[in-house]
């Protein structure tokens, strides 16, 4: 068994703001939603490897009324640490609040919190770096 898709929910009319965080900030592709599910409202975003295999998709559904998830989150993977630094950067750049108060506090990875434009909780996470000998 494998994860196919994490959702969150947004406002209804706010895929904009979704755009912003999950594509503009956190570099995810937004990819067209079925036809049948496009009426819904809402946006689907995928992370690609370098094969362009998808490595993870987050679905942003309307929910009315809505509510942001402050504590369940998708937690996204990055290939190295130095990249939690990059990603938090452009996080902040773009107006969005990083928490890397828990960077140290996950064995086996380091990690820092952020929320999208919906106040929805995301996790990212890296292999920590590995001193030379």
């Amino acid at each position: 068994m494998r994860l196919h898709h994490v959702q969150v929910a947004c406002p209804r009319g706010a895929e904009d703001d979704a755009r912003r965080f999950y594509a503009d900030a956190l570099g995810l592709t937004e990819v067209e939603k079925p036809p049948d599910l496009a009426g819904r409202g809402g946006a689907w975003f995928r992370a690609y490897d370098a094969e362009g295999v998808v490595t993870a998709e987050i679905h942003v559904g309307v929910e009315d009324p809505f509510a942001p998830a402050r504590k369940a989150h998708p937690a996204l993977l990055l290939d190295h640490a130095a990249e939690l630094d990059v990603l938090a950067g452009r996080l902040t750049a773009a107006g969005f609040e990083v928490d890397l108060s828990q960077r140290h506090t996950f064995p086996g990875y380091e990690r820092l919190h952020t929320f999208d434009a919906h106040g929805n909780r995301v996790e990212v996470l890296a292999p920590p770096v590995t001193p030379e000998p």
